[in-house]
């Protein structure tokens, strides 16, 4: 078990983006329901939305389908991330701020968020405003505590001298090491869980990619550099190889991948996101597994930043996000 917003959860969590849009077809509400309901009956006990993951019907599809059954799990949702008509902005002023929490506890249909990100940060707005203005949600009883998503060990200190920082979420996998830099040791140093979003690689390291050529319009992945035709090709041998050490292991590569996410410290909490009921058990069936040391190690020598090709994102979403990079 492992701390996050004061509360001891299942290390895997799930996140619920996949659900409402992004990742192929979402399915269709009754199904998107049954999931959420089999996923607390196995366990899950962290669940993590966004204000922007379908344009606020995740929040809906949470907020309808579980409020019988809200005592059972860590409720986490973000804010910052704007859409008008089709133009996305990122908005943390604390006005916008009070407003999303509003929005945000009408649709998911409680009292009260356990956990409430800045999804992105604004550099137009000192971050301490913006979590100043996240603070005032802790006093008022709105918000438990305060998270930050995609942000640099510099702006976690930031932050953090403001008010506690529960948890710092970011893209964490063997093929992304960003958090390595700073953020995975600025965490440990605070007191701050780390939450890992794709922790299997966007599906790469669990064999959910077969052609990204045949990804569905609007699948995030198909404007990602890393996924493209040049980069593919590289990348699916990658994952050939982690197959096999993950089968030597007896665990899947989806089970391999979030270990290994696990295995980085006791302050690591993982949410893979799935439409399938099939993977949602995969992924938690093996929580309490982690990789030795040896397994580790050939995971880190096979898939690594200098190993996987292409940038995580489009330079134009690139621009939005705080995280350290590699040189």
């Amino acid at each position: 078990m492992t701390s996050i917003a004061g509360r001891l959860v299942n290390p895997i969590g799930l996140g619920c983006m996949s659900l409402s849009h992004a990742y192929g077809k979402p399915p269709p509400p009754e199904e998107g329901a049954k999931l959420l309901h089999r996923a607390l009956d196995l366990g899950y006990d962290h669940l993590d939305t966004a204000r922007i993951y379908g344009l606020g019907r995740n929040e809906i599809l949470i907020g309808e389908t579980l409020k019988g059954r809200r005592r059972e799990f860590v409720l986490a949702s973000k804010c910052g991330i704007v859409i008008d008509g089709d133009k996305r902005r990122i908005d943390c002023a604390p006005a916008t701020i009070h407003a999303a929490i509003e929005t945000s506890l009408a649709a998911l249909q409680t009292d009260h968020i356990d956990l409430y990100y800045l999804h992105r940060r604004d550099f137009t707005v000192p971050i301490e405003e913006s979590v100043g203005a996240l603070a005032d949600a802790v006093k008022a009883g709105k918000i438990g505590a305060i998270g930050l998503s995609e942000m640099s060990a510099d702006t976690l200190r930031r932050a953090a001298a403001v008010h506690p920082i529960a948890a710092m979420q970011t893209e964490y996998s063997p093929w992304t090491r960003n958090p390595e830099i700073a953020v995975l040791e600025a965490c440990h140093e605070l007191g701050t869980t780390f939450v890992a979003f794709s922790p299997v690689g966007r599906g790469m390291l669990a064999g959910g990619v077969a052609d990204p050529a045949q990804l569905v319009d609007g699948d995030l992945r198909r404007a990602m550099p890393r996924f493209n035709a040049e980069n593919w090709p590289v990348n699916k041998a990658l994952y050939a190889g982690f197959a096999v050490l993950a089968a030597d292991a007896a665990v899947t590569p989806a089970q391999l991948a979030l270990g290994w996410v696990l295995a980085r410290g006791p302050h690591v909490v993982a949410i893979p996101g799935t439409a399938s009921i099939a993977h949602l058990a995969e992924n938690i069936a093996r929580h309490d597994w982690r990789p030795d040391a040896a397994l580790v190690t050939a995971v880190d020598a096979l898939i690594n930043q200098a190993t996987v090709a292409g940038h995580r994102y489009s330079p134009a979403m690139d621009a939005s996000i705080d995280t350290e990079r590699f040189a």
